[in-house]
């Protein structure tokens, strides 16, 4: 099963523009430009859409702009008109448990309180749908959290999150192929730490 729609989960607004809870919409941002495409608002969508095709097939980039806890209006809205699949999407969004500059795919499986993936579990009716959780970390106090997802990351954060972002673009061949094996192995695949330069011998 391959993906058909891309969907980046943030909320519209500049004053959103550069928090944590954005970093889905800068992975489908990065994504247009890769693929030369422009999103453009869709009233019937409720979001910024944009229209391609690669590897032969077409497919859909969705940034819903209904705030994050409407996601799912704009999701399920796309999907039904167009006939696509739980399982043909792919919702890349702001993940607490990894640390910033790593991320993980996967399919299926609970909304772990995100009130984006709540709500487009609500609207399509299921789970069943592919996730890229992208890494920015955890405050380490539950109390924090709302402050923490709508708080700037930190320089080296952010450079850490966009390094994660274009390599989490190497997949998305294999995702629209429907080798999501490979696609997994791609996402899961950090680079190495670079080696610490050698210390000079003492005489």
């Amino acid at each position: 099963m391959s993906i058909k729609l891309f969907v980046g989960l943030g909320n519209p607004g500049t004053e959103y523009q550069a928090t944590r809870h954005n970093a889905g919409f800068w992975w489908v941002d990065a994504l247009a430009r890769e693929l030369k495409l422009t999103l453009a608002p869709e009233r019937g969508y409720h979001g910024l859409v944009a229209r391609g095709s690669a590897s032969g097939q077409t497919l859909w980039l969705l940034e819903p702009q209904t705030f994050m806890n409407l996601s799912g209006k704009s999701v399920a809205a796309l999907a039904r008109f167009y006939k696509i699949r739980p399982e043909e999407i792919l919702v890349a969004h702001d993940e607490l448990d990894v640390v910033p500059g790593q991320a993980k795919l996967k399919f299926g499986g609970s909304h772990a309180g995100h009130n984006g993936l709540r709500d487009i579990h609500a609207q399509l009716g299921t789970g069943d749908y592919w996730r890229l959780r992208l890494g920015i970390g955890h405050p380490g106090v539950k109390a924090e959290v709302i402050d923490w997802v709508l708080q700037k990351p930190a320089p080296e954060q952010r450079a850490a999150m966009e390094d994660c972002i274009q390599r989490t673009l190497q997949a998305v061949p294999a995702l629209l192929a429907g080798e999501m094996d490979k696609a997994t192995l791609i996402v899961h695949t950090s680079k190495p730490p670079r080696p610490k330069p050698a210390r000079p011998q003492q005489a």
